[in-house]
Parts: structure tokens; sequence; C-alpha cells
């Protein structure tokens, strides 16, 4: 290991420009993508690699022009590295900056703005609280909760989930109110690790018809038809392309919600009901890549839009969505 970090010491050759991928425990992934932007990209001096991050020198050269994130989410360290790599000129995809601040409440509530349809949502209070927070800094809270009034504005069944997060981890469907108040309970036990976490009660859409669109870029979408409660490896249902009507309604609300969110990499997932498409879950910025889960036709147009994607932004012919939003970004040199 490189134990000054991806951004500690070594450049590039003189016109190269390096692409940097981070990753978890995908397999399928990683080589595929690195031969294709090396491949790509051997004329104007641009290959990939697996990024090392080791230590980040406050006066260290940032080593790639590129970075392409998805694993921060789960590793502290890397996050706080790829914000001085992103002050620094590296582009990171997504933005190391709005990724942390992302919450899924904000979201729906952003959707509705752009025009997209969301189920009707309830951010909660949380259950309960780090010691160190006690009634003195509970004051503005409103206590007991009206349960009957949330339940109202929700309906049943319902889908509690955590406000931040991903991955189908912590989802409970309720189906009456003493299901909602045991599942409320759960959310202030240990089981969620030392910090308690904040959740959100959705209306549950009772779907005919279900799309996941992958977005690169934020202008090349791909809508698949998509089973949630299928297998993980059989939820992409590629025997059934998404077109007409229902592709154009699909690649309109994706396209709203990754330009509002300024994504170049995510998944939106749309419950459709009579028509009308619900934005269910398009917090996805380290979207599902797998070959053995997207299969093969959609693997390939991933590898050709994500590699196409940091070659433009590594040679300057593409600028990140977040420039020229962040105030720091006028000390970028």
């Amino acid at each position: 290991m490189n134990v000054m970090g991806g951004s500690g010491g070594q450049r590039p050759p003189p016109g190269s420009k390096l692409v940097g991928l981070m990753v978890g425990r995908e397999d399928t992934f990683p080589a595929p993508f690195i031969e294709t932007v090396g491949r790509k990209g051997a004329r104007d001096g641009v290959r990939a690699e697996m990024a090392t991050l080791g230590g980040a020198f406050l006066d260290a050269p940032e080593r790639y022009s590129v970075i392409v994130d998805r694993i921060s989410h789960e590793v502290p360290y890397f996050r706080a590295h790829l914000k001085g790599a992103a002050l620094k000129g590296t582009v990171v995809i997504n933005d190391p900056f709005w990724w942390e601040a992302d919450e899924k409440y904000f979201e729906c509530v952003l959707a509705q703005r752009v025009g997209v349809s969301v189920p009707k949502t309830v951010v909660l209070p949380n259950k309960s609280y780090i010691p160190d927070i006690n009634e003195g800094s509970l004051r503005n809270l409103r206590y007991p909760l009206d349960w009957d009034a949330i339940l109202a504005y929700v309906g049943l069944p319902a889908i509690m989930k955590p406000n931040t997060g991903g991955g189908w981890k912590d989802v409970y469907r309720v189906d009456s109110k003493e299901e909602l108040l045991w599942a409320y309970d759960q959310t202030g036990s240990a089981t969620f690790g030392q910090r308690p976490k904040t959740m959100i009660l959705q209306e549950f859409i009772t779907w005919d018809d279900y799309v996941r669109c992958v977005c690169i870029g934020r202008k090349d979408i791909l809508p698949l038809r998509y089973d949630p409660t299928a297998p993980f490896h059989e939820r992409y249902v590629i025997s059934k392309p998404v077109s007409g009507d229902l592709r154009e309604k699909a690649l309109r609300d994706a396209t709203r919600l990754v330009e509002a969110l300024g994504y170049d990499m995510d998944t939106v997932e749309f419950a459709v009901r009579g028509g009308t498409l619900y934005a269910i879950d398009f917090l996805n910025p380290a979207p599902d890549f797998d070959s053995f889960s997207i299969k093969e036709e959609a693997f390939a147009w991933v590898l050709d839009k994500m590699s196409g994607l940091v070659i433009d932004y590594a040679l300057g012919r593409a600028k990140p969505p977040w420039r020229g939003e962040h105030r720091w970004w006028r000390y970028v040199k």
C-alpha cells in the first residue's frame, strides 16, 4: 500500500490523466471498467487504476484527475479524503459534499418541487438519543407524537425506513398501528449500533409495474423493468423491456431528479400505479453495477457510459455538476 495515499506524492507521467476507482465488495465491475477506460482513453493518455488511499497529506499533490467513489458511505476516512481531493482539483463522482448531506425526506420534498410524484411521507423524531442528549435538549419536540394523525395522512400499509442509508437495511412494512409502534420502538434499540436512526414513514404504493433507471452523467438514462420482491439476482426483468409511454415518463422523471441532485452515478426506482410513476428510491449514488444482477446488456451499457464520462472529465471536456455551486470552488486551481 502507498502509505502516502492516492493523493500522496507521485503524479502520473507527464501528459497522462489518471482515474482512480474506489469500490467495496463488488467483483465484476472494477476490472472491466479499468480495462475499458484504458482502451478508450489510450490515445489521449487517460488510464484507470484501483485507487489506494492511506493517509491524506495536506501538502501532497493529487494523483488522480478523477475518482469514482463507490464506497465512502461505508468508510468515513474516504469521505474526508475525497473532500480534500475535490478542493485540490480532482473531479469526484459523486460529489462527497452533497452525498453526505443527502437525506430521503429532503429528496421527497425536492421531487415534489420538480414535478415528480412521491408517496406521502412523514419524517419522525428519533425514538431515543445518545446519553448526552437529555430533556433539556428536546424542548422543541412535540410529545407524545400524534400517531393517529400521522396514520391518517400516510395510510396503511406503510413503509418505515431510515432517513439516511440504503440497501434495504432496517426497512419495515407495517399494516397496523400496533406494528408501526413496534417497528418504531426497534429504531431505538442497540441493533442500530451506537446511534439510533432517524426514520421516515411512507405510504406503501401497491404497484402494477416497477421500473429502475440506471443514470450516468445526468443525461444517459437506461430504464429497466424491476421486481423488488424477487431474489436479488433476479430483480432485473430483462425479458420485459420498458417501452412506449412508460419509458418516456421514466426518462423524463429520472432526468429531473438526477439534474436536481447533481448525481453523475445513480439509480432511480419508480413504482407505477394507474399510470403514475412514484419515485420510491432515488438516493443510490453507489448503484449496483454487478454484471450478474443488471445482466450482460445493461452491464456493457454501464461500462461504455461510465468510461466515457470519466474520460471527458479527465480531459476537461465536461465539468462536474457541482462546479461553481460550492463557494470554495473559486480556490480550486
